[in-house]
């Protein structure tokens, strides 16, 4: 039997004026404690063609996001092969947790990514993508995962520009 894996660290620093919130680590990040590692994962390329970091390629850089002023972090932490392995009560849970997390970092911009589990989160089935008229500053964009079809890399790249402008990172 395989022992479950273990949750990722969050990556904040001082001064994070942007946290991207995934749904929860999947196998490859829980293995290598970083963020979005899964092969097919769009994050990575969308956020380096977003303009918003330079000389970041890949989760191995992530230690390096706060000095753009960028954190992450998870709605749930417990990994899982597939983000629909996340039972509602979990996403619930950690849109509490979230809110919680933010307010103790000065209420940065948030971009949470996953629509269906932002919908789902946070008790809001007709939320849609782009900034919260709801919560502002907070934003939903696709789920990178290779999974998704929507969520091509000009797409996200494009997003992630606009979250970070809205966030005053430089670009």
């Amino acid at each position: 039997m395989t022992a479950p894996l273990a949750p990722i660290d969050d990556v904040i620093g001082e001064g994070v004026r942007l946290l991207v919130c995934g749904i929860n680590p999947g196998t490859r990040s829980a293995q290598t404690n970083r963020h979005y590692a899964g092969p097919g994962n769009r994050f990575w390329p969308a956020l380096a063609a977003s303009g918003l970091v330079e000389g970041i390629s890949g989760p191995e850089d992530q230690h390096r996001l706060p000095a753009f002023g960028i954190g992450m972090t998870n709605l749930v932490a417990r990994p899982s092969p597939r983000a629909t392995d996340v039972s509602a009560e979990e996403l619930r849970a950690g849109a509490d947790r979230l809110v919680a997390l933010v307010g103790s970092l000065g209420d940065p911009t948030v971009a949470v990514l996953g629509v269906t589990t932002y919908r789902t989160a946070f008790r809001a089935p007709r939320a849609q993508r782009g900034e919260q008229p709801d919560r502002p500053g907070w934003w939903l964009l696709d789920n990178p995962s290779g999974l998704n079809g929507r969520a091509t890399v000009p797409r996200m790249a494009a997003a992630l520009a606009e979250v970070g402008a809205a966030a005053g990172l430089p670009r």
